[in-house]
């Protein structure tokens, strides 16, 4: 009896604490920002990258998808996995041909992705998902590392000079780990290969354009974004501060969505509480990569309002310096890509875009969505993208485009 006591009294404990840590999640999870949608533009449902690092391609995937579905009613599913097959394959190419001074890694940027799309096309996900290592989700970590070790031994030169065949042995690695793509599928009855099916979407590659904003680079022309992961070199052209944002609100009050290059390493960024701002209060970047370190806070910064977002606070004035020092000094870097699908206000009357993330839709209070303040978007903002349309008339005579 003494022991089944024991038992029960362990046992009550234990559910005692359960219910309190569930009490304390919910606490965490309060909605202290009320928003109330302005304006939110169609697009496809919340995508999981789980642990890859290729959040660039389901962005720009996710962008794509809701393009042709602006443009043609259609929803499709397409496959990021076809994106990051032939991203990684050319990559490995220049890689080598520069001698190894060149990013291979997972990473990229949202004009890789119509990039591919212009040269290899593209392919519904039911037939290339990537996932053949018996993973029902994606996980990288060892074909990043092979992939990286392969190239960098033929870089060694043992031969003395490149064997012909060496790109083989790199996508039969790829093929390995994702699959090999399949020449030929059948969509609504009809056969495609990745090109064919690309062009029947009515998806242009042609059609889209990178913007920036920055005090180093000449205002209204094109230059190559000095990012690690930029490794095609992509252009984007370079508007004032005011005018990207002005792009911004212009393609969503006009049906278009727009990817986001952005740093999300700010505390202001809470994934869980699925908010991003700028608090007036100095910040300190948080170290690590992807969605570890966003709630990596020590206990008196979660006992902070500013942080445990128990209120809504005053938030820094962004100015044009201010966001060029933070991009010179690597206080803002390329953390991730995203969609921003509409824009928001605040129980204050405070702007705010919504943003599609693609870290899936469980544990987190809006569903794999979060609310970035105009502050954080003037502020952390490495590159937009949309549609030439969506850009404002007057900007793009300033383009000469």
């Amino acid at each position: 009896m003494k022991i089944l006591s024991i038992i029960s009294l362990i046992f009550s404990l234990l559910l005692t604490s359960e219910v309190i840590g569930q009490e304390t999640e919910k606490k965490e999870v309060k909605k202290v920002y009320e928003f109330t949608i302005e304006k939110e533009n169609p697009h496809t449902p919340v995508p999981n990258q789980y642990r890859s690092g290729t959040c660039w391609s389901f962005a720009g995937i996710s962008f794509v998808e809701a393009e042709i579905l602006r443009a043609t009613g259609k929803s499709y599913n397409l496959s990021e996995m076809f994106i990051v097959r032939h991203a990684y394959s050319d990559k490995a190419k220049k890689y080598v041909r520069l001698h190894g001074s060149l990013n291979l890694g997972c990473g990229g940027v949202l004009n890789n992705v119509t990039y591919v799309i212009k040269k290899y096309g593209l392919i519904p996900d039911e037939f290339y998902a990537g996932l053949v290592i018996g993973e029902e989700k994606h996980i990288h970590g060892e074909m990043d590392d092979v992939l990286k070790a392969y190239t960098d031994a033929v870089l060694k030169n043992g031969n003395r000079k490149l064997t012909p065949v060496w790109s083989k042995g790199f996508d039969a690695l790829l093929d390995t780990y994702l699959g090999e793509v399949p020449s030929g599928f059948v969509v609504d009855g009809k056969k495609y290969n990745p090109v064919s099916f690309a062009a029947a979407t009515s998806f242009n590659p042609d059609d889209y354009i990178d913007l920036g904003a920055y005090l180093d680079q000449d205002l209204y022309k094109p230059f190559v974004l000095e990012i690690p992961d930029n490794w095609n070199w992509g252009f984007t052209y370079n508007v004032t501060l005011d005018e990207m944002i002005e792009s911004l609100n212009n393609a969503i009050d006009n049906g278009y969505t727009v990817g986001w290059g952005a740093d999300v390493g700010e505390k202001g960024f809470s994934w869980k509480n699925g908010v991003a701002i700028i608090p007036e209060d100095n910040l300190t970047d948080l170290s690590g990569t992807e969605k570890e370190k966003w709630e990596a806070l020590t206990a008196a910064e979660k006992k902070s309002s500013r942080y445990a977002f128990e209120e809504i606070v005053k938030e820094k004035t962004i100015t044009p310096e201010l966001r060029q020092l933070a991009y010179d000094d690597f206080e803002t870097t390329d953390d991730h890509s995203m969609l921003i699908v509409g824009r928001a206000k605040d129980q204050n009357g405070n702007i705010y875009y919504k943003v599609k993330n693609s870290w899936g839709t469980e544990d987190q209070i809006y569903k794999g969505y979060f609310f970035a303040s105009e502050a954080y978007v003037r502020y952390k903002t490495i590159n937009i993208f949309m549609h030439k349309d969506a850009v404002p008339n007057q900007l793009m005579k300033k383009f000469n485009l």
